[in-house]
């Protein structure tokens, strides 16, 4: 099968995104289809080849094509979308992925003599997230009821339209059938990791809680820092922390404001494939969402999956796209998310009770086989083979 997959990024990208739509088009390519991977360049001053960014050995049948952007905003996106719809029509044994929602709209308003055939992959709804999102960063502007309108349009046209349709959580295909009707063809596919062996933690003499990720305010890094407060004797390991962005600013400005220098690491950014050797040094893993629509219902998040590879217990707040995933007291300490005691007595709970850690990490990582690429590749598979017979 021959796969067009478009993602309008600059590739590749520090973000969680980028790994997500390479892991994705290499597993589908080791699969053995034909993958194109359309993005923007790279924006470093000597471009990184992606596969060695990732971590990957080259595949002859991938593909990685960038159109050129440059210096304006919108003028860029309209090159990429005019490429992409070129490329798409033109080639109608082909199939379609995207996760971007302004060119699978604009790729089902085609004639149908010219619409290619469209597995569209959602990471939410789009009017929530917009709504949501200014809020959860601390910055930027609520969107205008026009622009809400017509997000709303493209998600019921998408919705509608496309011919397979992808999921993260069964909460995010239930909310979307209530919103624009029940549809065939949709597939609820969960991110992944990369299979890793287990590897016991690091001795160093330390109880340490680890989590790796940005450090957006929606995604906890804040709670997991004021939980170490409530939970003397538990050093923090945070990899992550982008140097252009202000979150790092404020996260070390809450560690040296709850005196906690002593028993708290960051790293700032670290490669992709460096993440797991970093967190070899944790004892317990955290996940500590706040509540929000997208940490709810949306969510999959990828750290999930690599902490389920490393063989460590995983304290996680009790949302319903975690719950999906993780079994509370089987699989991992559920807590209520937000509440930066409660984390912090999950985290004491497993420092002191060894044989709780340890039958908590046994479960987890029975699950990890699960949540592999490969297996993500396989439900892909099934969704792009209904769409290319549709």
């Amino acid at each position: 099968m021959t796969v067009l997959y478009f993602a309008d990024t600059r590739f590749p990208i520090e973000r969680a995104n980028g790994l997500q739509t390479m892991e994705t088009c290499y597993a589908l390519a080791q699969r053995g289809h034909d993958v194109t991977l359309v993005v923007r360049p790279d924006s470093h001053r000597l471009p990184r080849d992606p596969f060695v960014y990732y971590g990957l050995p080259g595949l002859l049948n991938l593909k990685i094509e960038t159109v050129a952007g440059g210096s304006q905003r919108h003028a860029r996106r309209l090159r990429y979308l005019v490429r992409a719809v070129r490329m798409a029509a033109g080639r109608p044994d082909a199939m379609t992925m995207t996760r971007d929602l302004g060119l699978a709209s604009a790729l089902l308003q085609l004639p149908r003599v010219r619409r290619p055939r469209v597995v569209y992959e959602s990471h939410g709804h789009a009017v929530t997230v917009a709504q949501d999102m200014p809020t959860l960063l601390g910055k930027g502007l609520a969107p205008g009821p026009r622009k809400l309108a017509r997000l709303d349009r493209r998600e019921r046209r998408v919705w509608c339209r496309a011919a397979a349709y992808l999921t993260l959580t069964h909460s995010l295909a239930e909310e979307l059938a209530s919103r624009y009707g029940r549809r065939s063809g949709v597939y609820v596919v969960p991110d992944a990791a990369r299979p890793a062996p287990h590897v016991p933690p690091l001795a160093s003499g330390r109880f340490v809680a680890g989590y790796a990720g940005h450090l957006y305010p929606w995604k906890g890094v804040d709670v997991f820092v004021q939980a170490l407060a409530h939970a003397p004797g538990v050093h923090g390991l945070i990899v992550g922390g982008h140097p252009g962005e202000g979150d790092l600013d404020r996260v070390n400005r809450l560690v040296r404001s709850l005196g906690l220098e002593s028993r708290v690491t960051i790293t700032g950014l670290v490669p992709p494939r460096e993440v797991a050797a970093a967190l070899a040094w944790a004892s317990v893993l955290v996940l500590p969402n706040t509540a929000s629509a997208i940490s709810d219902r949306y969510t999959s998040p990828l750290k999930l999956f690599e902490y389920l590879q490393m063989g460590r217990p995983i304290v996680a707040s009790n949302l319903a796209a975690l719950r999906e995933v993780l079994t509370d007291g089987v699989s991992a300490l559920l807590v209520p998310p937000g509440d930066p005691r409660a984390l912090g007595q999950a985290l004491l709970r497993l420092k002191n009770e060894p044989a709780t850690a340890a039958a908590l990490t046994a479960s987890a990582r029975a699950l990890a086989p699960l949540y592999t690429w490969t297996a993500r590749a396989e439900k892909i598979e099934r969704a792009l083979s209904a769409a290319q017979a549709s």
